[in-house]
């Protein structure tokens, strides 16, 4: 006989990330927003930190007529908080916290964890302090609300992300234990920093030990709470198998419910609108490919992009490099044999924020002047705009290394675009949605990827992808198709360990000058079968696996 789930009839959630837009973790929460609505419409509660106070936040707007007895409740213990919505589809309720006010008392707070939970905390050091006190005064608020019974009677679960929201978890779990706590590691602290560090994650990774690791990368405080956190929720989560794994040799605890990552297909442009803002995008992308290097890039260029948080290593970038420097010799050398075949042309965007000083005057005056013609090559015709540190970028860098100037001679150009596509970046003005419409091919050759959003919001937006197996995208690519995946099937996915850095760029390299020689009737197909990958990742199919951890961590607390 099938048991009954046990589900909640309130969940906060917790996150550094909640109406902060600062990576992946944000793109999981604001996605998931409308599909938790439909089923626990306003009583589902976002935490967030209130960094933004008197500054407008465009993801945020107060209402101050909303639970004004919370509000009033928190202020009594001392708790500034605003509420309001979410700006995300869903619109759900956010409580903003201002955690300024613990940082009197973090002696005291610091101590208590580590008397009661062995949380370590005297090797903090950088962002430690920020995240802990803003995580404690998310999980003092719920506890205020509680004791002040205006949650009375109410079930109520309390889901903590990552290791900067688990120490006010810990401290909810300890003060109100009727509180269904769940934790969720979206990548381990030391795992992320091994693959980091240029050292070999995979090969020895049966050898590692997380506590051992976290002395020698000083890491000690982070992992310790991320480690407490996991062995003491109700519930443990992660959100790929390949997470799973990483969990239980590093924090030696392995997730009881693996939630993989949706996402809502709402803002994917369909039919006429999406073939108009493609043409736009390409258009765009061309005219500033084209005044940076000097030469009239025609509209059936291949191009193809990488993006993402700038982590050269664990997202691979320096091995997308590495691809195109092999593909442009290749090409260089079929258009050498035969001087009748006319070189295709491939454009290679890498879109990765870096040290973003401003947009580059001379591309930027070049674009106004809408000139015919498009003149000489600008200098270093590989970057849109100015960086503080040019000469020291790792990715500007391994591209001039690489011999990839953008010469005429070159039928590979590779631009790096270093900064937030939001539509108002001085050189493209388009946001980053819409500029990736007009790619023919993404690439995302990960070292280390927990999941990986970015592929699969390309297949949404019908660009077929490669990215890895060490990828929990990848992976669940692999496990949707029963064989692992290829160009065909819309997602290329490419073995990779610690001793294959050049078999992956070569395979990349074959990849995309297979899709240069490919029909068009073929590239329709498969960009088909990438958007119908996408389709089966949408939060409607994956919303299960969290009312599978509501269910554990009701039973379990």
């Amino acid at each position: 006989m099938t048991k009954t789930k046990l589900v909640p009839s309130v969940i906060f959630e917790t996150s550094w990330e909640v109406c902060n837009k600062v990576g992946g973790i944000y793109t999981v929460l604001s996605s998931r927003a409308k599909t938790l609505q439909e089923s626990h419409a306003d009583k589902v509660f976002f935490i967030g930190p209130d960094i933004w106070q008197d500054k407008e936040n465009a993801m945020f707007k107060e209402n101050k007529r909303l639970l004004t007895k919370w509000k009033k409740a928190a202020s009594e213990a001392g708790i500034n908080v605003r509420i309001g919505r979410w700006n995300v589809p869903g619109q759900p309720i956010a409580l903003l916290v201002d955690f300024q006010p613990f940082f009197e008392m973090k002696n005291e707070i610091y101590a208590e964890a580590w008397n009661d939970f062995q949380v370590d905390s005297l090797h903090a050091y950088g962002d430690y302090d920020e995240a802990s006190m803003f995580s404690y005064a998310a999980g003092k608020l719920v506890e205020v609300l509680i004791k002040a019974d205006l949650l009375k009677d109410e079930s109520i679960v309390y889901q903590a992300h990552e290791w900067m929201s688990g120490l006010g978890m810990l401290f909810l779990k300890k003060a109100c234990p009727e509180v269904a706590t769940i934790f969720t590691t979206h990548a381990t602290s030391i795992g992320r920093s091994i693959a980091g560090n240029n050292k070999l994650l995979y090969k020895y990774f049966g050898g590692y030990n997380g506590d051992q690791m976290a002395a020698e990368l000083s890491m000690e405080a982070k992992h310790s709470i991320e480690k407490q956190s996991a062995h003491g929720a109700d519930c443990f989560t992660t959100v790929s198998t390949f997470t799973d794994r990483e969990c239980k040799q590093l924090l030696d605890k392995p997730a009881d419910v693996v939630l993989p990552n949706g996402f809502e297909n709402d803002f994917v442009p369909q039919g006429a609108a999406f073939t108009k803002k493609r043409k736009e995008a390409r258009k765009c992308i061309l005219d500033v490919a084209s005044n940076l290097i000097g030469e009239q890039l025609a509209d059936d260029t291949l191009i193809v992009s990488t993006s993402g948080r700038n982590d050269f290593r664990c997202k691979g970038f320096d091995v997308y490099l590495e691809a195109l420097a092999q593909l442009n010799a290749r090409m260089k050398d079929a258009a050498d044999s035969d001087e009748n075949v006319e070189s295709n042309k491939v454009l290679a965007l890498i879109e990765v924020p870096c040290w973003t000083k401003e947009p580059r005057k001379d591309l930027a005056d070049r674009l106004a002047a809408k000139a015919k013609t498009v003149g000489d090559s600008l200098p270093t015709p590989m970057i849109t705009h100015d960086l503080y540190n040019i000469n020291e970028d790792r990715i500007l860098c391994l591209i001039k290394n690489l011999g990839l100037w953008n010469t005429k001679n070159d039928p590979v150009k590779v631009i790096l675009v270093p900064c937030y596509l939001e539509g108002n970046d001085g050189i493209f003005n388009m946001p980053y949605y819409d500029l990736l419409t007009a790619n023919d091919l993404c690439l995302y050759p990960s070292y280390y990827e927990p999941w990986g959003y970015t592929p699969l919001e390309s297949c949404a937006f019908k660009a077929p992808c490669i990215t890895t197996d060490l990828s929990g995208f990848g992976q669940w690519v692999n496990d949707v198709l029963g064989y692992q995946g290829e160009l065909s099937d819309g997602v290329k996915v490419i073995h990779r360990d610690d001793d294959n850095y050049f078999e992956v760029a070569r395979e990349i390299c074959e990849a995309i000058e297979a899709m240069t020689q490919m029909p068009k009737a073929a590239r329709t197909n498969i960009c088909k079968k990438a958007a119908a990958l996408a389709d089966k990742a949408q939060w409607k199919n994956f919303i299960k696996h969290y009312f599978e951890a509501y269910d554990f961590a009701l039973r379990n607390k």
